[in-house]
């Protein structure tokens, strides 16, 4: 069995470094959706047709939600294990890969130089895709499970963690709940 050490650190492409401040969580910020709009373009302009899909997730895409301020795009590609088809076109756009996951949807993370944006790519046809997008969707426009998201963030972020995948890997209880909310059948 994997510690909560060896699965960043069997994924991380380059240094992995360990946490050293405290997260960090923000109130809405209305030019997030901007932001993204922007480095849509960007990779859009760098991938050209190979870009199969670029759309904003996480917290940052949900309106009044508060997030860490970063910006999460999913980027669809024919297929995520050919690197060589998009990734030296993002590494030339400044985009740096950072996770390699290929036992999770061969997911593949790019940074930026700032490390605010982290550019998930997915292969055409995976259900993660469509899980992230319910998943925003529905925060969108459930205020109750909104509210219940940014609690918990926060008081998960007030936690000391080494890696800031030990952040996420904690949150995975409530995106859960949410999640079986979000595909239950509306009532009639």
């Amino acid at each position: 069995m994997e510690s909560s050490d060896d699965y960043p650190r069997k994924h991380t492409v380059g240094d992995l470094r360990p946490r050293s401040g405290p997260i960090e969580i923000f109130d809405y910020n209305p030019k997030w959706p901007d932001r993204f709009e922007f480095e849509a373009s960007h990779i859009r302009g760098a991938l050209g047709g190979s870009a199969l899909q670029v759309e904003h997730v996480g917290s940052t895409s949900v309106p009044g939600l508060a997030a860490k301020p970063i910006i999460d795009i999913v980027l669809v590609v024919v297929d995520s294990t050919q690197e060589d088809r998009y990734a030296p076109a993002l590494e030339a756009a400044a985009y740096k890969l950072r996770i390699r996951e290929p036992d999770w949807h061969e997911h593949r993370m790019f940074g930026s130089l700032a490390e605010d944006v982290h550019v998930h790519v997915f292969s055409r046809g995976c259900p993660e895709v469509d899980r992230m997008l319910q998943f925003r969707d529905w925060l969108r426009t459930n205020e109750a499970d909104r509210e219940l998201y940014a609690l918990t963030k926060r008081a998960l972020a007030r936690q000391q963690w080494k890696y800031m995948q030990n952040y996420a890997d904690a949150k995975t209880a409530v995106v859960e709940e949410i999640i079986s909310r979000a595909r239950r059948p509306p009532q009639t």
